[in-house]
């Protein structure tokens, strides 16, 4: 008989909340599998039952015994070990028979020859090569190796976790949006690595060209059953839009999106600034026909209205240099937008995307040249950062209220609903709000301001796929300019019309789509030391010796972030052992008798109160991890 996952009449309940209810599914060897749905329905549970950190309240969840599990921790080690040995901890038949070699005598030969023989037969001697190749694949530097973990910024952390998973000989891969932390380049290169994988592998993902990439069946978590549909995630949305289309109501919800598409393209077909914006509508109608189906039960519908007054040219920067602190990452910027600009950011990670947005912004000054803007600019501008801005003691409908105070209380609920926040949920105080519920509200609230100019940075992290959906939607309809930086190829290929590569200290237009870029960066050679390479300008050369100063200065700004970013880090800690805790205690079943009623309700509200806590910690660091990565690169540049 085919070695196979069985799940069977499965109940799950964590707390009050009931995740699973006579839930099934059968998984064969050797299957790809997405678990998607929406946030809180129990996708990471899901995985923590598979890996026997759970038990199920009632069913049945059998893996075959002699399968070995590698599951990709969210959690972030702090550790004095080499980053190369952390990786190399991932295959644990390698470290115990490495043990036994070490502990064994040399009087012992017949026994040692013995493990030396295992140890060629788990290809024990290639395995530091394998680890290198992992960490190169990864963005890691090959000085990095040798760098202790507790040295990297959460995100790099994140990406020595799924190093160490996938260094890890299993026949069961459970990975939890492991493309969170990785930019486009290492997405692409993950993706071929795990289409090599020859074992069942479950991949949790809110990146749906990732999945349509690595996956060839879809489960959907959807009123607390398991629903399994054949086919990447494309194919889920094509048979599950066949079954909803049904429904009348849905259907006339997406022949209104249609119908405000046709109207853009039939009223600028003909007008030559408008006619590329208007082919690319036509493509995402076609599109918008097939898929916009599998969406329309999404609690999330909005637009994000434009301002009545616009100007020839929004926001312009000219031969300028882009930087912090007199330390340059861009030289000889030129960079304008326009009432049609529809832009997509392209390059590197750390090659200077979020820089260049953050100078348009006027967030940080111009080194040299100038920064000009139209008399009726209306910016909206979102990163994370700005989830921090949000007052925690305030309800979504108060962050409104302060903008409109003459805005009705009905308007404002009709508007936040289209973003997920309905009823009541619109004037509860954020403080407890998820990091997705804080993006939505951030995004919220730039839509209601209605710009003329959308400067959008990553604007899809902590978004599941409805929501993303809905603002790839929103954006096509969109009457004003966009720049926008994204690893979503999806929210890319349908919104923007113009990609500029930032790369080598450069901006430059890019001339093709986001497959072309793919090509280029295969056939890049890796700069060294990952630096900018020299423009050849000589007006805009760095002063060496000021860039090393400058970074001097900046080491010494290092150690006072570096100690809140472990600050932080240790309340992250701290936070997750005690909803650990917690959800030990709620694994006892006597805890749901009568007689211990007032104890679990005890756990549930503190379990409640922690979860948003270590959540809003959790963004808090990486937020600081985010910045002192910036640091780094900087201070890297002037070494």
């Amino acid at each position: 008989m085919a070695a196979m996952i069985t799940i069977q009449n499965l109940n799950l309940q964590r707390g009050s909340k009931i995740l699973l209810e006579e839930a099934g599914l059968r998984l064969h060897d050797g299957q790809k599998i997405g678990l998607i749905g929406a946030n809180g329905t129990g996708k990471t549970t899901l995985f923590k039952l598979l890996t026997g950190e759970l038990s199920p309240d009632q069913g049945d969840c059998n893996i075959p015994k002699d399968w070995r599990i590698a599951y990709m921790k969210q959690e972030v080690d702090h550790c004095d070990r080499r980053a190369i040995d952390y990786v190399l901890d991932g295959d644990q038949q390698l470290r115990e028979l490495e043990g036994k070699i070490a502990t064994c005598t040399a009087s012992n030969g017949e026994q040692l020859a013995k493990l030396y023989a295992q140890l060629e037969n788990i290809d024990g001697y290639t395995a530091k090569a394998r680890a290198q190749t992992l960490l190169r694949g990864l963005g890691f530097s090959a000085q990095d190796g040798d760098r202790p973990v507790h040295d990297f910024s959460g995100g790099w952390r994140i990406r020595l976790n799924l190093a160490q998973t996938l260094m890890c000989p299993a026949e069961l891969l459970l990975l939890d949006e492991p493309t969170n932390h990785l930019d486009m380049d290492t997405t692409w290169w993950l993706e071929q690595r795990l289409q090599q994988f020859k074992g069942t592998m479950l991949v949790i993902s809110h990146d749906r060209d990732f999945l349509d990439s690595t996956v060839d069946q879809i489960v959907h978590l959807e009123h607390q059953r398991l629903n399994l549909y054949s086919g990447n995630y494309s194919g889920f949305e094509r048979q599950r839009a066949e079954r909803l289309s049904q429904q009348q109501s849905m259907f006339e919800k997406q022949q209104k999106q249609i119908s405000e598409i046709e109207r853009f393209v039939d009223r600028f077909r003909a007008k030559a600034t408008k006619a590329k914006q208007a082919q690319s509508r036509l493509k995402a109608l076609e599109r918008l026909e097939k898929i916009a189906p599998a969406h329309v039960d999404s609690p999330f519908h909005f637009e994000i209205p434009c301002a009545d007054k616009t100007s020839q040219q929004l926001l312009q920067i000219s031969r300028a240099a882009l930087g912090y602190n007199g330390a340059t990452i861009l030289n000889g910027v030129n960079f304008h937008v326009e009432p049609t600009s529809r832009i997509g950011l392209l390059g590197p990670n750390g090659a200077g995307k979020s820089t260049l947005v953050k100078s348009l912004v006027g967030d940080i000054e111009l080194i040299s040249g100038e920064r000009n803007h139209g008399e009726h600019l209306a910016l909206g501008y979102f990163n994370q950062h700005q989830l921090e801005t949000l007052d925690s003691q305030a309800s979504a409908a108060l962050h409104i209220q302060r903008i409109t105070p003459e805005a009705r209380e009905q308007e404002i609920r009709n508007f936040l609903g289209g973003f997920g926040f309905q009823g009541d949920r619109a004037f509860e105080t954020i403080e407890f709000f998820s990091g997705g519920e804080k993006a939505r509200l951030a995004l919220a609230i730039i839509a209601w301001q209605k710009p003329n100019l959308l400067l959008l940075d990553e604007p899809t992290n902590h978004l599941d796929l409805d929501m993303r959906e809905a603002l790839t939607l929103a954006l096509q309809t969109y009457q004003g300019a966009v720049v926008v930086i994204s690893h979503d190829r999806h929210l890319l290929r349908n919104t923007v019309d113009d990609f500029y590569l930032v790369a080598d200290g450069c901006v430059d237009t890019f001339d093709g789509d986001i497959e072309d870029y793919h090509q280029w960066l295969n056939q890049r050679q890796p700069a060294s030391d990952d630096q900018p390479k020299d423009t050849g300008d000589t007006e805009d050369k760095v002063d060496r010796k000021a860039l090393r100063q400058k970074a001097a200065e900046m080491r010494k700004q290092l150690q006072p972030l570096r100690k809140k970013m472990q600050s932080a880090e240790r309340k992250v800690d701290k936070l997750q052992m005690q909803l650990d805790d917690i959800e030990t205690q709620m694994g006892d079943a006597t805890l749901y008798e009568e007689a211990n009623k007032k104890r679990l309700q005890a756990l549930v509200k503190q379990q409640s109160e922690l979860k948003p806590q270590l959540e809003s910690t959790e963004e808090e660091w990486m937020m600081l991890s985010e910045e002192f990565e910036e640091m780094e690169a900087i201070i890297k540049a002037g070494s």
